[in-house]
């Protein structure tokens, strides 16, 4: 292995501030990979000097820099071929360099990955050997300023002098764009540092909050390699319903059946007696019949009538149809009527959006799968302007590479698949949150998680199982069904800018209407007067106006009290008691998310650790983990940027679907030449992206019923096909776990096939955690009152980064970061472990 690379430090740090990595402390990356590059922070920036890159650091870019080679683009990829450099293309440095000859061993994924953008030059990004970097932060900022480094600072030059050579750097990027804040993580590949930031999120103008995070980051985009985002455009998109227009064409007879649904009502409308059922995003007149009929096998029972076909298709392009769905019965067997249906609309009208229901949910259920295309064509058009925009202002700014989009699985795509699949992206944010906590349970050997995020507009939790996350293939986005492979999560409307309002009984509510990133919540200071959760919490001094909220928003604590008061005065209350109220009110919203993924479906949540992140999670997670009685709780290290640096570890990944209804023993035959099928086909695509075969993983699953039952469990198999005996057993162990019960005696039935294949990025090693301070004391940055279980507390200030290893907290105390703020609560204790997180137990109880 290369030997350790030395300390380096800028400026003196400040006083209880980490400075480097640990004398002696072993390098991260295992045998064979080069050793962790050391923490890199800055001094505390000088008055009216932004908080950046200083004197000789690495150069950022500037005026002396080399010329940019002249930009290559594709035409768009044909269908089953890589998204890359095409034959004959040029190749990517410029016209005086050989091209490059293809090499899959040189790293994980190949020289020659191809997953870039077929609109531009697709560089090579494969996954990387090598262990992950450090995160740098800047020195917390002085009064008024913001932290991190600033849109339109001045990149710093090699050695601070003119006409230095430019010595370009190669950074990958996380975005992930939520409703209150955008979180980036920069990684630069060569010296391994991280950069984290957060900018206020701009609704309907996503592009414009990446850019500026961009800009924050302080790195010149020609420097980026690869940028990874999550989105959540669609998910607004539909539930704001703002999507495209879109004309429906279906089998003669079932027109109406997106509107007349399941005969079921949604659980939280079921008593509400003034529920009205949402109208489809289709207008029944936009709704057109075609004369054809597959039977349940698949079978033709009447040819498709191109008459018919041309009426409706006839009727959808004089309706000014922005995009076309395209559902028959049975096409996940058949797909054929589809695809004529589909190179018609083609052949009328180049480039109209066209999304059939066998291409996008492959398996029977016609609501879900009707419901689900009409979705995937109502985004279709928003999808692809945002991110054509997104792109041509990336390659303005002098990146050419692609962008990639984490899916609602966890697995990444490239844009023109986004394009193609935008339903694919509705939970692509908080996916990456739940790939960061399964790598830092495993880092730490905890298994048995309950992710908890909770963001500026929303929470989302998840179950994971030995270090495995629960999937599902049905959710709902508002009041619509959702048929994709994805994390399976339960999102509530209750953030920290959900707003606290009266009901129409006077009784007090919290969300799930929030105030957003505009204007915000009251102390923003933005033109918001409604109290929300974060006003609430900073009356009760459990966040402080010492530093900015995500590095640039100032806190005013009377314009919150001034909001907190206003609705207090209505209920005869005092200001602290309806503060608390409201945080309690959240926080058991939050508690009916984690009994959702875990008593309602077997799991006992006292078997779990809660790994709290995002910018308000660690703020609520012992009021939560008491509330549902989790004796432990983990909070990572930087939790307000965790989804972000979870986006960057994100596999390649490819889901496959094969309905096939049956009794089980009648078709376990069929099933190993079925899987060989769907594995072959998923290993040729991750060839074709640059894995090799032993960067190459795939799963196989069944979907498993009793007999009569119209649901089904998901079974996982070993390698090959187990016998009928093995399969079984397991069932019947899966029922009794969810259901409390099993009936070994009842035939079982099949129901779909599952394979799941993996094009794997290494993961890198945990970064050792070392503070610039030995002693508790030099972490300590203030004290203040704040209001605990009806009274107010006289608690500690901690400043997370000088805690020492192996600190141990109690509660009451609060802990304070960028990008958040933990309240340990009484009766609570806690110690930093190796790996730089907060672990929390509860003390015991007489």
């Amino acid at each position: 292995m290369a030997p350790k690379p030395p300390i380096v430090r800028h400026a003196p740090a400040e006083p209880g501030r980490a400075s480097g990595p640990r004398a002696g402390a072993p390098p991260h990356g295992g045998p064979d990979m080069a050793p962790k590059p050391p923490i890199v922070r800055h001094a505390p920036a000088e008055p009216g000097r932004a908080s950046g890159p200083r004197a000789g650091a690495p150069p950022h870019g500037g005026p002396d820099m080399a010329p940019k080679p002249p930009i290559v683009r594709h035409a768009p990829a044909e269908p089953g071929r890589a998204l890359g450099p095409r034959a004959g293309a040029p190749p990517h440095g410029g016209p005086d360099m050989a091209p490059k000859p293809p090499n899959r061993s040189a790293r994980p994924g190949g020289a020659g990955a191809r997953l870039g953008s077929a609109r531009r030059r697709s560089s090579s990004w494969g996954p990387r050997h090598g262990p992950k970097p450090p995160i740098v932060r800047h020195a917390p900022a002085e009064p008024g300023r913001a932290s991190g480094p600033r849109a339109g600072d001045r990149p710093a030059r090699a050695g601070g002098e003119e006409g230095a050579v430019y010595h370009p750097r190669m950074f990958v990027v996380g975005i992930d764009v939520g409703g209150t804040f955008t979180d980036l993580t920069a990684v630069d590949e060569r010296s391994g540092r991280a950069v984290v930031t957060k900018v206020p999120s701009r609704p309907r103008a996503e592009a414009e909050a990446v850019l500026a995070g961009l800009a924050a980051l302080g790195i010149a985009s020609r420097d980026v390699r690869r940028l990874v985002h999550g989105t959540t455009v669609g998910t607004n998109a539909v539930l704001e319903r703002r999507g495209a227009r879109v004309a429906l064409l279906t089998t003669e007879g079932f027109r109406d059946l997106i509107e007349i649904g399941r005969t079921k009502r949604n659980i939280p409308a079921l008593f509400v007696p003034t529920f009205v059922r949402p109208r489809p995003v289709v207008e029944r007149r936009h709704r057109f019949e075609v004369a054809e009929r597959l039977g349940a096998d698949g079978r033709v029972r009447r040819p498709l009538d191109a008459a018919s076909r041309d009426r409706a298709l006839d009727g959808a392009l004089a309706a000014d149809a922005e995009a076309i769905a395209v559902c028959f019965l049975h096409s996940y067997l058949n797909p054929a009527h589809e695809r004529a249906v589909a190179d018609a609309v083609k052949g009328r009208r180049p480039g109209l959006p066209v999304s059939c229901s066998a291409e996008v949910v492959a398996e029977y259920r016609e609501f879900e799968r009707f419901s689900t295309t009409v979705l995937n064509a109502y985004l279709q058009p928003l999808m692809d302007a945002y991110l054509t925009g997104l792109e041509e202002r990336l390659l303005a700014t002098g990146y050419t590479h692609g962008v990639l989009t984490v899916a609602s699985s966890g697995g990444m795509m490239t844009t023109d698949t986004a394009r193609r699949l935008p339903i694919k992206t509705v939970f692509s944010g908080p996916a990456g949150g739940v790939s960061r906590a399964c790598f830092v349970g495993a880092a730490t050997g905890v298994r048995d998680l309950i992710t908890y995020d909770m963001g500026g507009t929303s929470t989302d939790v998840c179950l994971v199982r030995d270090l495995a996350p629960l999937m599902g293939s049905d959710g709902m986005i508002g009041a619509f069904p959702v048929k994709v492979p994805q994390i399976d999560m339960h999102t509530v409307g209750a953030g920290g800018g959900s707003i606290a309002w009266l009901d129409v009984d006077g009784s007090l509510c919290v969300g799930p209407r929030s105030a957003g990133a505009a204007p915000g919540p009251a102390a923003y200071g933005l033109g918001g007067t409604e109290p929300t959760v974060t006003d609430a919490n900073l009356v009760l001094g459990r966040i402080g106006t010492r530093r900015r909220l995500g590095g640039s928003i100032a806190l005013d604590a009377g314009l919150a009290r001034a909001a907190v008061a206003d609705l207090a005065r209505r209920l005869g209350l005092g200001v602290e008691t309806l503060a608390e109220g409201i945080v309690r009110l959240a926080v058991v919203r939050m508690t009916s998310a984690i009994r959702e993924i875990s008593i309602q479906r077997g799991h006992d949540p006292r078997d779990f650790t809660l790994v709290a992140f995002g910018g308000a999670g660690p703020m609520h997670a012992l009021a939560l983990a008491e509330e549902m009685d989790i004796p432990r709780v983990l909070v990572p290290r930087h939790p307000g940027n965790f989804s972000a640096l979870g986006l960057l570890a994100s596999d390649v990944k490819h889901d496959d679907v094969r309905t096939r209804v049956g009794s089980l023993a009648e078709r376990l035959g069929a099933i190993g030449d079925l899987f060989g099928e769907m594995e072959a086909a998923a290993r040729r695509q991750l060839e074709l992206e640059g894995f090799g075969p032993d960067q190459q993983r795939v799963a196989r699953s069944l979907d498993l019923r009793y007999r009569g039952q119209a649901f089904e469990l998901n079974v996982a198999l070993p390698d090959g096909v187990p016998a009928l005996d093995a399969i079984a057993a397991a069932f019947h162990a899966r029922h009794r776990a969810a259901y409390g019960h099993a009936n070994p005696a009842a035939a079982i039935e099949l129901v779909n096939a599952r394979l799941t294949a993996w094009g794997v990025v290494p993961r890198p090693a945990p970064e050792p955690y070392r503070s610039a301070t030995d002693t508790l004391d030099a972490a300590l940055v203030e004290r203040r009152a704040v209001w605990l279980e009806g009274r107010p507390h006289d608690c500690p200030v901690w400043e997370r980064d000088r805690l020492p290893e192996r600190a141990e907290l109690a509660g009451p105390a609060i802990v304070e970061e960028f990008g958040a703020t933990t309240v340990v609560l009484p009766g609570w204790r806690g110690a930093v472990d190796v790996h730089g997180n907060l672990r929390f137990e509860r003390e015991r109880r007489p």
